[in-house]
């Protein structure tokens, strides 16, 4: 499992270029895997907790009953300066009520809610540079590799 602190400490220039992005606006994009394999996107906010990248959802919403199911997902930030930003990676729900309380932030939804903590796969911003898209691309115990199109 890689932890953003791992992100952090393999990539921190570009774990910091995400993480700005993310922090930027409230509401980001998930994507999740309905049932038939089709990608269902909805709102969704971002944390970051005891060295997690972390996000919620309220009781039984479907994006929660897709993560539960097949925890498979990406998130892409809110659109903005520098180009885009996306995380991917396993949802692992946060069940020990003792653990859930370490990831509320005092803004969920009322009742009971469910936690995620992303097992990240992979972080990518791209960007258009001097004329050029470049993708920037982490995945856990590599360096981060650049790609150049034009």
């Amino acid at each position: 499992m890689a932890t953003w602190e791992q992100f952090e400490a393999e990539a921190d220039e570009l774990a910091s270029v995400v993480k700005v992005r993310f922090q930027g606006a409230k509401t980001h994009i998930l994507a999740t895997l309905r049932k038939n394999g089709a990608p269902r996107v909805s709102g969704s906010e971002v944390d970051f907790v005891a060295g997690e990248l972390s996000f919620g959802s309220m009781s039984n919403a479907v994006k929660a009953l897709d993560l539960r199911r097949d925890g498979r997902c990406a998130i892409h930030a809110h659109p903005g300066e520098g180009g885009d930003v996306k995380v991917a990676g396993v949802a692992v729900e946060v069940t020990d009520p003792r653990e859930k309380r370490a990831f509320t932030t005092g803004s969920e939804p009322p009742g009971d809610f469910h936690v995620f903590r992303l097992d990240l796969h992979e972080a990518v911003v791209t960007a258009v540079e001097d004329d050029e898209l470049v993708i920037r691309l982490w995945r856990p115990g590599r360096p981060v590799e650049t790609f150049r199109r034009t």
